[in-house]
């Protein structure tokens, strides 16, 4: 008995160093979930035999559980690599058959897929034409790096203060080429429907205390180009002011302005122009509040990825829009995924079905972007646990030694 009790503690002890030399081997790579060697005794059974009485006649590998505990997140310099902080795993496709992997190692390929170092694609939900992110089944990411058309305006706002101070100008008559014929002027620039910049600026006019005119005009063209409300081409806006706040009374809301422009796109430009919040106040004139929602076409310079898995593409128009969202999954016994190699788990019985969500929501945990994360080895506690194990196996090696001896001196008796 000796001789197997021996050989059996030799045998785990040497299947223990392989597992902490997987360990060591793999404390560099990205994603790498370390493992132990779990053991247990033998006995042989019998029913003649009693339990005080019984021997054991060894031990044996009884598994090799991994730990999914957190690795350290280490920032990188390519933004598509992502880090998982918390629970969950990357849905991985090839051909439609699912794999699962920590290893956030990913790149572009020639089609505009994200995929890993294997070409595996990552997977997540799409988006709409209005770049609404589509929560229908996961399918793989791929980068639609075509540029964003371009966007008319259809509401302009802008909030002024006109000095309460100020008189009439010092010429009666209004025009835009006298700068003596009104009391201030500013600009903004909207976009026409091929995205081609409009400067629209407008002029005040003092006509009587708390009583003041606007006009506009496009590109410098003749202010019939501007059209106000239900006015005629050119004429102006009257603006009336409360003589105890400051503030604009009339018009109220938008108003309904056309503009005439000559650059090709549609004419005119029908916009909401909103001067909600103008004062009068005792101070300079200026402006206070502009803001437009027009722009031109926009190409794809880069991306964000936020905690959530949502990614926004940035454009050179400073536009930006979601371009699709990465999914990840969870499972009620991660220990029982069956190991790939590559850094890849697949599902199983033991493990469960796996949850399928955006990060951040019920179990799994956040996503950072231009990180990854380390392997969970403890390269200091697996170099003491080899120190241990290598102690087992030799004091395994004595035991078959002293058997040897025992029998040898039963074979030399006389």
């Amino acid at each position: 008995m000796g001789f197997q009790t021996g050989l059996s503690g030799l045998s785990i002890a040497s299947r223990n160093l392989d597992v902490i030399g997987n360990n060591v081997a793999n404390s560099s790579v990205v994603g790498f979930k370390g493992a132990s060697a779990q053991f247990s005794d033998v006995f042989a059974g019998s029913f003649a035999s009693t339990t005080s009485g019984q021997i054991g006649i060894g031990a044996k590998l009884q598994g090799v559980a991994q730990s999914f505990s957190q690795g350290t997140i280490t920032p990188t310099a390519n933004a598509l690599d992502f880090a998982i902080g918390g629970r969950g795993f990357f849905r991985l496709e090839d051909q439609g058959e699912v794999v699962y992997s920590r290893n956030g190692q990913f790149r572009l390929d020639n089609e505009g897929y994200i995929v890993n170092g294997e070409g595996l694609n990552l997977t997540g939900y799409g988006v709409d034409a209005d770049g609404n992110v589509v929560n229908a089944a996961p399918a793989p990411l791929q980068f639609d790096n075509s540029d964003i058309p371009p966007q008319a305006t259809s509401l302009f706002e802008m909030g002024v203060n006109l000095d309460s101070n100020q008189g009439l100008p010092q010429v009666a008559t209004f025009n835009p080429a006298n700068v003596r014929s009104y009391n201030y002027s500013t600009s903004g620039t909207v976009y026409d429907s091929l995205g081609n910049p409009q400067v629209l600026t407008v002029y005040f006019v003092n006509t009587s205390p708390n009583e003041w005119e606007m006009y506009g005009s496009v590109e410098n063209g003749p202010v019939t180009d501007v059209t106000f409300g239900t006015g005629a081409p050119g004429d102006p806006v009257q603006l009336t002011f409360d003589q105890d706040t400051g503030q604009l009374t009339t018009p109220t809301g938008a108003l309904d302005t056309s503009l005439t422009i000559a650059s090709g796109g549609t004419s005119p430009l029908v916009i909401d122009f909103d001067l909600t919040g103008s004062t009068q106040y005792s101070s300079d004139n200026g402006v206070i509040r502009l803001n437009q929602d027009g722009y031109t076409a926009g190409r794809l310079t880069g991306f964000n990825v936020s905690p959530d898995g949502t990614i926004r593409g940035r454009y050179n128009n400073g536009q930006s829009r979601a371009l699709g969202q990465v999914v990840l999954a969870d499972f009620v016994n991660p220990q029982g995924l069956n190991p790939l190699g590559n850094n890849l788990w697949q599902e199983t019985v033991n493990s469960g079905l796996a949850l399928v969500g955006v990060p951040t929501s019920g179990t799994l945990g956040t996503l950072q972007s231009g990180a990854v994360e380390d392997s969970n080895v403890e390269l200091t506690a697996e170099l003491v646990a080899m120190i241990v194990a290598q102690r087992v196996y030799q004091a395994n090696a004595q035991t078959i030694k002293t058997q040897d001896a025992v029998l040898q001196t039963l074979v030399n008796l006389r």
